[in-house]
């Protein structure tokens, strides 16, 4: 199997055990390893098939996995669990490989119907959850030097591409927060303007201040 075989397979099983953690009650319960096991492992699998994609999970602090003597089980973290779940159904790459089973269109009815997974258009991350202030800083800083360079932006670079670039990497919220953070420790300079067509999609995936108001440019301090 080839690399890009390999990820797709991967996106898929990790899609689908979260799936069938949320639709469990994991994100309110613990639930237990052999009831995870019934949903998702499928004939000629086993449990231990999973393993990684757990550890990875729980390394994004994305899933939680509790021991008590020899019973495991699992819980998944909101929102971190939620907003890879929605990143995997998101992708354009993500489709399910076997005949759905019962639960699994089910349960993405009741996902629909209770969380927004899928009212924007899918937005290419190609990464891993944020999951804190200082990798998004990491991140943010990346990003802004690669667009900078990339497309000669004079050290000026529009808010809302810097938004785009990380897509569902990290929700509006959070970026919103964190960007401000970085411009309170004089990381980032958020400066006004207006953006040359004023696009109000554009305008809207920029950052509004309470102080300042409209910010549509990040400006690099250090």
């Amino acid at each position: 199997m080839n690399a890009q075989a390999q990820n797709l397979q991967t996106l898929y099983a990790k899609t689908r055990l979260l799936l069938a953690l949320w639709d469990l009650g994991g994100s309110q319960q613990k639930v237990a390893r052999s009831k995870l096991r019934e949903r998702i492992v499928s004939k000629g699998q086993k449990m231990a098939d999973y393993q990684g994609i757990l550890e990875d999970l729980e390394a994004q602090g994305a899933v939680t996995v509790t021991k008590k003597g020899s019973a495991i089980s699992y819980t998944l973290i909101s929102p971190t669990g939620l907003d890879v779940l929605k990143a995997g159904l998101r992708s354009d790459e993500f489709q399910f490989n076997t005949n759905l089973g019962a639960w699994v269109g089910n349960s993405l009815l009741r996902l629909l119907r209770q969380v927004d997974v899928v009212v924007a258009a899918p937005i290419a991350s190609g990464g891993a959850v944020i999951g804190s202030y200082e990798e998004f800083k990491s991140v943010a800083l990346a990003v802004y030097d690669k667009l900078n360079k990339d497309y000669n932006l004079d050290d000026l670079v529009p808010i809302y591409r810097i938004r785009r670039e990380i897509g569902e990497q990290v929700s509006r919220e959070k970026f919103n927060k964190w960007l401000l953070e970085m411009q309170e420790k004089d990381i980032l300079q958020l400066q006004g303007g207006s953006l040359p067509d004023n696009d109000p999609v554009k305008l809207e995936d920029s950052v509004i201040t309470e102080v300042s108001g409209l910010r549509c440019y990040a400006k690099r301090l250090i």
